[in-house]
């Protein structure tokens, strides 16, 4: 389980619980930073001690190995799975090149140390001054409350008055410093995962260079290179988009706090204080109190903001009834008195402030509180899943396949907006829809594809519901890539009917852009980052729900891969249930690491000649786009009708390579052909991950690609199959049969 998601409303609730969850990040980002300052000190003795190289390096090697990696959330991507197994992968080929010495690293300061500094001063630093001036405004607040809320009612009206203003503002300040600082450790949390394993990843590159007894190795470490590379790039521009998403959630909670407070229809909560009754004195005591409606139960809990400590055990008991006191009837202000059904006497809390106090009293005698109405409730939307709807948007997809499909950063980069609202009026308005010709020079294609995303964003809900969108999210979660294909399958299949047409018209849409993507660099990765978070929004938006992006990106990348076998096929009977072992959701274990390229057999002939295809597959296999995330349309589109006709291309996946079986032994005679026996049938079978060949009796090939007439060959572990008309053999861990 990782590091809890910390709800910018949190702040203004300040509950044990919160404090709880912020201590583990804190000692999380503690760890780190003790973990970057051991590392940095190793680098420079790695540097400055050649003569003991070894032994450094081997330290060096364990440090990495023993770091875990804690993100946030339940799960993780196969990005950051991949970045999370990277130091364990580094520690591996350093211990390979343990015997090795080399007279000379150059640049290791700059590509390694320098950044690392950079990190814990930049970030890790900032992080530790925001916490100190967080504990300090806590410590002011609640001595700032305490003596306020000693002040008698029986002053003047004015001085009460003055207090009341100082008590908020200082209440205004403790709250944004609260929430700048939970802003800022969430985002070293993030930084690190790219930032710390990017410099790691430069050094290692850097050593190759000098190890000339490492070079067969560092081209078998290629493989995960490119993966790694693809990852830490995927999860910046995961990052990039989450970054804008939060810190636009923060501004929004900072503007209007009382918006956005998580207020519960059936519970209540926050601090009071309670008047503790003693022989010839009295005295009050601070709770975190929690009433739940339903049951009517009251629970006390005794717990110190400064220190961040519970002092005792919770108290519970059943409401009976609530009656406000009168101001000249007891000293202090905000006052109310409780009865309970289960404890004897009457006791008597008092609210931080008079608005506080009302809250408790419709809570507790039952009338409804007040609530923030949703967005997308007060603002009804315009766009319609109608006949105009799906005309539009195939008219739009029409235009943009014919006229600009090969344009650079297609759907990433934003038309301007008055254009997109006057094209969009001008479509939806069934008057003028007809003269809109987009054919025309006026319309440019950043302006249609923006169209095509605003029109999404308009509809009265995402174009995959709200009902099914935790549904889409744990589909991506489960750790089988099977599996994440089935059930997505499944839940496709229960979508409306006009938003699963919708859906079906533009993922063949999408597939065919990243079918173009050498030209317009848009990827399935990178559409899916555009699109995702449009199709899968989520209907409250809070901290959790952002980190969940990355998660929607996958659905939309799997949609898009697989648009053929989802909307063509019907689902198998029990949806995506069926196999429980391949649904097993994705959880951080050591059980399921994958093969080291440490762990592979080194090449044992040159690199053969590739013929053009293979060129362009393995070119393919190793592209990286550096795309950021689309901050205005980071959202979704979705349609139906004549592009059914339309020719639509897959996008490229890129898998973890797996570990070959060992080189067959008909490779060592190349007249040695291996053969089928007569038992065996001839089928069809997709890669699940791409593969270079390292000889020429061996297939190229990348992730997605069926093989025909395949049958085991004679070589353990390795099958036999056709690919574009050439036989040969293909890794039997790879494949998958069809």
């Amino acid at each position: 389980m990782g590091l809890p998601a910390l709800e910018f409303s949190d702040c203004y609730l300040d509950s044990p619980q919160f404090r709880e969850r912020l201590k583990s990040h804190e000692m999380e980002l503690e760890k780190t930073n003790k973990f970057i300052k051991e590392l940095i000190k190793d680098g420079k003795a790695l540097i400055q001690a050649l003569k003991n190289l070894s032994t450094a390096k081997r330290k060096f090697a364990e440090s990495l190995n023993e770091f875990k990696f804690q993100c946030i959330g339940d799960a993780e991507t196969d990005d950051e799975i991949c970045i999370a197994k990277s130091l364990q992968e580094f520690a591996g080929v350093l211990q390979n090149l343990e015997d090795e010495r080399t007279r000379m690293i150059e640049n290791a300061n700059d590509v390694l140390i320098l950044p690392l500094e950079r990190f814990r001063k930049e970030q890790i630093a900032a992080a530790k001054e925001a916490k100190k001036k967080y504990d300090k405004e806590t410590e002011k607040y609640c001595t700032v409350l305490e003596k306020h809320l000693s002040l008698s009612a029986k002053k003047k009206e004015a001085h009460l008055h003055e207090a009341d203003n100082q008590v908020d503002h200082v209440r205004q300040h403790f709250y944004e410093v609260s929430l700048e600082y939970v802003f800022k450790v969430q985002e070293v949390q993030e930084r690190k995962m790219f930032e710390f394993v990017e410099p790691l990843l430069a050094f290692l590159q850097g050593l190759f260079t000098y190890y000339h007894h490492g070079y067969e190795l560092a081209k078998d470490f290629n493989h995960f290179k490119t993966d790694l590379t693809i990852s830490i790039q995927n999860t910046r521009n995961r990052f990039a988009s989450t970054r804008s998403e939060v810190e636009c959630l923060m501004k929004k909670m900072k503007e209007n706090p009382h918006e956005h407070k998580s207020i519960s229809p059936h519970t209540m909560q926050g601090y009071l204080f309670v008047q503790e009754k003693r022989p010839f004195v009295s005295t009050w005591v601070k709770y975190y109190c929690s009433y739940h409606r339903e049951p009517k139960r009251m629970t006390l809990m005794l717990f110190d903001q400064k220190s961040g400590g519970k002092n005792g055990d919770e108290e519970s008991f059943t409401l009976k009834s609530c009656t406000r006191r009168k101001t000249d009837s007891i000293e202090k202000r905000f006052c109310f008195d409780i009865e309970a059904v289960d404890r004897p006497g009457v006791i008597t809390m008092q609210a931080l402030s008079e608005e506080d106090r009302r809250l408790w009293m419709e809570a507790m005698d039952g009338r409804e509180p007040v609530y923030t109405l949703n967005r997308d409730s007060q603002n009804e939307a315009m766009a319609q899943l109608d006949v105009i709807g799906f005309n539009i948007v195939t008219k739009f997809i029409y235009a943009v396949e014919t006229r600009g499909i090969d344009e650079q950063g297609l759907y990433r980069i934003v038309g301007v907006n008055s254009r997109v609202q006057k094209l969009l009026g001008l479509a939806m308005d069934p008057k003028t829809c007809a003269d809109v010709e987009l054919d025309s020079t006026e319309w440019e294609i950043k302006t249609i594809t923006s169209a095509i995303k605003h029109y999404l964003r308009m509809l009265p809900g995402p174009l995959m519901t709200y009902q099914y969108q935790r549904n889409f999210i744990k589909a991506a979660k489960l750790d089988n890539p099977e599996a994440r294909v089935a059930e997505i399958h499944s839940i496709v299949h229960r979508l409306p009917e006009k938003n699963r047409q919708m859906l079906e018209l533009l993922m063949k849409h999408l597939a065919k852009v990243a079918s173009h993507h050498q030209q317009n660099l848009m990827t399935v990765a990178n559409l899916g980052v555009v699109f995702g978070p449009t199709l899968l929004r989520p209907q409250e938006e809070t901290v959790a729900a952002i980190m969940d992006i990355k998660f929607q990106n996958i659905v939309v990348e799997i949609l898009i891969e697989n648009h053929e076998r989802i909307f063509k096929d019907m689902p198998a009977s029990g949806g995506g249930q069926g196999n429980t072992q391949l649904n097993l959701p994705r959880r951080r274990s050591a059980d399921a690491k994958a093969p080291s390229c440490s762990e592979r057999p080194l090449t044992l002939f040159p690199t053969p000649t590739f013929s053009e295809k293979d060129k362009a597959v393995e070119k393919r296999n190793s592209m990286v786009v550096n795309s950021s995330a689309d901050s205005v349309n980071c959202d979704s589109t979705h349609n139906w009708t004549r592009l059914n006709s339309l020719p639509t291309g897959d996008g490229d996946h890129d898998g973890l390579q797996l570990a070959k079986p060992s080189q067959p032994n008909s490779l060592q005679n190349p007249k040695v052909r291996s053969s089928t026996s007569t038992s065996t049938p001839l089928r069809k079978a997709r890669a699940l991950y791409a593969c270079k060949a390292e000889h020429d009796s061996e297939l190229s090939f990348i992730a997605g690609t069926i093989f025909d007439n395949v049958h085991r060959s004679r070589e353990p572990g390795w099958l036999e199959g056709t690919l574009d008309g050439k036989t040969g053999l293909i890794p039997e861990n790879y494949v998958e049969f069809v």
